[in-house]
């Protein structure tokens, strides 16, 4: 019987993390110093990738190191990526200072980016947190560090995959993959 219930469990655990995609992504703003924030509605017709992380978690160092890259990169054909720590505010200014990331790194409560996320409260939630906005406004696509879009081995690659799709114009007549 245990077993049973730890099989339904792990098989009903990634359902239950996961956010609803696509949807709207809500306008959501995120904090840079006392009374500034930006908003994702500023981006409108960009394609926006927002990660939220935690300052001192080495995979979500490495995650906004790609993040640099892929903004430098990507950012004449429409990217820019936002970041949100959800640890202390008092550290995001060390660690722009340390990792001088090309985009917006702010800080949000925990409770405000898993509401974002949609992540269930009593679900253990891992970090980075990234999420895929498209140039619309809809969320195409959300990981969090345990995910295997997000392990070390493909990370870069399953990141610059992402953007790419989003970046790149449709051509008429051509269908979308789902």
């Amino acid at each position: 019987m245990r077993t049973t219930a730890l099989l339904l469990f792990s098989l009903v655990a990634p359902i239950l993390r996961a956010g609803e995609v696509p949807r709207p992504a809500p306008d959501f703003g995120i904090n840079l110093a006392p009374g500034k924030q930006i908003h994702l509605s500023q981006y409108k017709g960009k394609t926006v990738v927002l990660a939220f992380i935690l300052t001192y978690c080495t995979h979500c160092q490495k995650t906004v190191g790609f993040l640099s890259n892929l903004q430098q990169e990507y950012g004449p054909r429409g990217l820019q990526v936002l970041a949100s720590a959800v640890d202390l505010p008092t550290a995001v200014p060390g660690f722009i200072q340390k990792f001088n990331p090309p985009f917006p790194v702010g800080f949000n409560p925990n409770e405000e980016a898993m509401g974002f996320m949609q992540h269930v409260p009593m679900m253990t939630a891992y970090m980075p947190m990234i999420t895929f906005i498209d140039k619309g406004g809809v969320i195409r696509g959300q990981y969090e560090g345990t995910d295997p879009f997000l392990s070390e081995a493909v990370q870069e690659r399953n990141l610059r995959a992402k953007i790419e799709e989003l970046v790149t114009p449709v051509k008429p007549g051509k269908k979308t993959a789902k």
